[in-house]
């Protein structure tokens, strides 16, 4: 009896053996899940994205210049000061000119002695022409009865008739000559006149452009110099820009230019204000410096207002490529291995690590499009890549990273 109790008592301790190992494997793994690593995790999404040029820079009057007097003279009036707003047109300053103002006096006299000269050579131009009409209708007679009659004229007195009636017309050709010659004199006189009156209304100086006086060079009493050479030294009365149209100049890298189109509008940033304001792209130098690699280019931003102070800085945001729903993740889960290459941790169905090269496309800000190695809706590693391994088991917790294109 003993002996065949052996054979199955060891029997059941081998069964119980075999029992016990394979529990203790299910506990194994079990505690494998709860003890692996947390690791934040993203998915894979279709989105837009957009490639943005950000530029600052600083606005500049789209014009501004130092305004002279055209003629020399003391100011005697003088309408404007720091910050003063004026239109094109108004005046500025008033100069006071005494000798223009002889001048114009003498010029003046001038012309109305010219005028009287060609009135009386018009008179004598209609004087010598009756002269001419009776000496010539004596003449023509006297030739015509001789013709008919002989014997009732005289030769001699025929020929003093011719004389007479060439006389005459020399006449009348010499009053024409002194009625040119007075007209002439008459323009001359009104010429002068005009150039004065034209150097005298410059006492009158006025704005070019509507503007702001940003400085002022002189006061009341002074002397302005004529501003007709290029001497720096000369004075001017004050400064004027135009702020009511700013530019903003900006250098647009090489890379940017072939994006870069007249008429494109952009808004622009004033962290100062903390506002924006809507630009467009007007002009641009259509050349490379060499130098900094980067094209001149200028916005033009409209300010009725005139919130913004040229001097302010501010930023832009040129659009320069987009795609339209297409595979994004954000850049901290990709791992750059070249030019358009990267690598990333993949996340399976059993929260194992795959890592997997992809194919990249355009970036943003934030944002790298996927163009091939990912699927829309797939779970990939957010953030450092180093502390993980392939075929390593972890827990992946959901994150949402904030997006800024």
């Amino acid at each position: 009896m003993s002996r065949m109790k052996t054979p199955a008592c060891f029997a059941l301790l081998i069964l119980f053996g075999f029992a016990c190992g394979c529990g203790g494997g299910h506990k194994a793994n079990a505690d494998d899940a709860v003890n692996a690593p947390s690791a934040a995790v993203i998915k894979v999404t279709r989105g837009n994205l957009g490639d943005n040029l950000e530029i600052a820079s600083e606005f500049q009057p789209f014009q501004e210049v130092d305004v002279f007097a055209k003629v020399s003279g003391y100011i005697q009036k003088l309408n404007v000061d720091y910050g003063t707003h004026v239109k094109q047109g108004q005046v500025l300053a008033v100069l006071e000119i005494p000798e223009l103002q002889q001048q114009l006096q003498q010029d003046e006299a001038s012309v109305r002695r010219s005028e009287q000269d060609l009135a009386r050579a018009r008179e004598e131009l209609n004087r010598a022409q009756s002269a001419y009409n009776v000496a010539h209708l004596t003449y023509s007679r006297l030739a015509d009865v001789q013709k008919s009659r002989p014997e009732l004229v005289a030769q001699q007195e025929i020929d003093v008739a011719q004389g007479k009636d060439l006389e005459a017309g020399a006449g009348v050709s010499s009053e024409k000559a002194a009625l040119s010659a007075a007209e002439q004199s008459l323009q001359v006189a009104k010429a002068a006149l005009g150039k004065d009156q034209a150097m005298f209304d410059y006492a009158r100086m006025t704005a070019p452009f509507d503007g702001v006086v940003t400085q002022i060079y002189a006061y009341k009493g002074a002397l302005l110099p004529a501003g007709t050479s290029s001497n720096k030294s000369d004075s001017g009365l004050c400064r004027l820009a135009q702020n009511n149209l700013l530019r903003l100049v900006i250098p647009v890298p090489e890379r940017a230019v072939s994006e870069i189109h007249a008429g494109q509008s952009i808004a622009v940033s004033v962290s100062g204000l903390n506002k924006t304001f809507n630009g467009k792209i007007v002009r641009f130098s259509d050349q490379i410096d060499t130098t900094t690699r980067t094209m001149h280019t200028e916005v033009d931003v409209p300010n009725p207002k005139y919130e913004l102070v040229p001097g302010m800085y501010a930023s832009v945001k040129i659009p320069l490529h987009s795609a339209a729903n297409v595979l994004t993740v954000p850049i901290q889960a990709i791992r750059s291995v070249g030019a358009g290459k990267g690598a990333v941790l993949v996340v399976d169905a059993n929260n194992k690590i795959e890592s997997r090269d992809v194919a990249l496309g355009m970036q943003s800000a934030s944002q790298v499009e996927i163009t091939s190695g990912l699927r829309e809706n797939e779970t990939v590693i957010f953030g450092s890549q180093g502390q993980y391994k392939a075929g390593e088991l972890v827990s992946p917790k959901l994150v949402v990273p904030s997006v800024s294109e």
